[in-house]
């Protein structure tokens, strides 16, 4: 696997050992390939991690070999590397590492690590997002292409409600949009905010756009999967590596390249040199912070007006307060016929 070598990171000497370890077979990139990454596009990714509690996507034998999400912070890393105590919906709770340096992305590539998964929070508060987080997943028989043109729409939406959001290529075939908001709101808040989101995009493209939960109900549209901004639920930090035979990484975009760049355009090789010319696209996100409170006002009026209340969480989340039945459509009980 050849000798380790020494990488310098930020001021940081960080061992990497077998270096020459084959992460992705078909292109043939190294763990070493990997960790020169993320020193090349150092400042973005750091700008998406910074003091945010980090869950590890690892794949330590590469993408054909066993991997697994690591949520405490590893035995042995570094106390130069900060962590936040975080509690689970389950009750449980745990110490995530917070990535605050260059040293810390470099680090944790030497284990394996491909694609970060950055709580909405800082840890100086990891009870309130600062991240309203919008996840556009093609559903069969939809593409990427598609996400872009609910992508463009979602941004009028944003627009009208006071907000702005900066769109990434998810690393596959979907789109995210993150929207920098005010720490004020709770995590149900943010989820609520989600939704209201989710359905004035259905009001608005009803054929290409749904917030079902149930894949059965879905058909061709683009999800928008509210259940993203949920306790615990994270979506890949932009720069982040996707675990494909290509090595893609999700790729921050002006809205001008919405549509027009497609994710197979930005991989491990291409993201430096686009990096090295036009920086970080998205490094004027922390310079925002915007108000929830008219898309929960949105939400109030779908309730009000239009007996719209909450949606299903995911199935390991204990039963919230006015949550709907999560049983699956197909499945539930038909109500008798009443007696004539």
């Amino acid at each position: 696997m050849g000798d380790a070598v020494e990488l310098e990171a930020g001021g940081r000497t960080v061992r990497l050992s077998s270096p020459d370890k084959v992460f992705f077979p078909e292109r043939g990139y190294t763990k070493l390939d990997v960790a020169r990454y993320y020193q090349a596009v150092a400042p973005g990714i750091l700008r998406a991690l910074r003091e945010r509690p980090t869950t590890l996507q690892r794949y330590p034998d590469g993408i054909e070999g066993e991997w697994f999400y690591q949520k405490r912070a590893p035995k042995g890393m570094p106390d130069w590397i900060p962590t936040a105590h975080i509690t689970f919906p389950s009750g449980r709770s745990a110490d995530e590492m917070c990535p605050t340096e260059e040293g810390a992305v470099v680090w944790a590539a030497q284990y394996g690590t491909l694609t970060f998964h950055p709580w909405p929070v800082r840890r100086g508060d990891v009870d309130h997002p600062d991240e309203l987080r919008i996840d556009l997943d093609p559903q069969p028989g939809t593409d990427y292409d598609d996400a872009a043109r609910a992508a463009h729409e979602l941004r009028a939406v944003l627009d009208e409600y006071g907000l702005r959001g900066w769109p990434k290529t998810s690393g596959g075939r979907g789109l995210h949009v993150f929207v920098p908001i005010e720490p004020r709101w709770t995590f149900t808040q943010v989820r609520r905010a989600a939704i209201a989101v989710g359905r004035e995009m259905e009001r608005r493209m009803p054929e290409q756009v749904t917030i079902k939960w149930w894949k059965e109900e879905r058909g061709e549209r683009i999800f928008i999967d509210y259940n993203q901004t949920a306790r615990d639920r994270t979506i890949a930090s932009a720069y982040s590596v996707r675990p494909r035979p290509h090595a893609p990484v999700s790729a921050p975009l002006r809205w001008e390249e919405v549509g027009v760049a497609h994710p197979e355009d930005f991989d491990i090789t291409t993201m430096p040199a686009r990096f090295a010319e036009l920086g970080d696209v998205h490094a004027d996100m922390d310079d925002h912070s915007f108000s929830l409170e008219p898309l929960l006002e949105l939400a109030r009026q779908d309730e009000r007006d239009h007996g719209l209340g909450d949606l299903p969480y995911p199935p390991e989340y204990p039963k919230m307060p006015g949550e709907p039945s999560r049983v699956q459509p197909s499945r539930a009980r038909k109500p008798k016929p009443s007696a004539s």
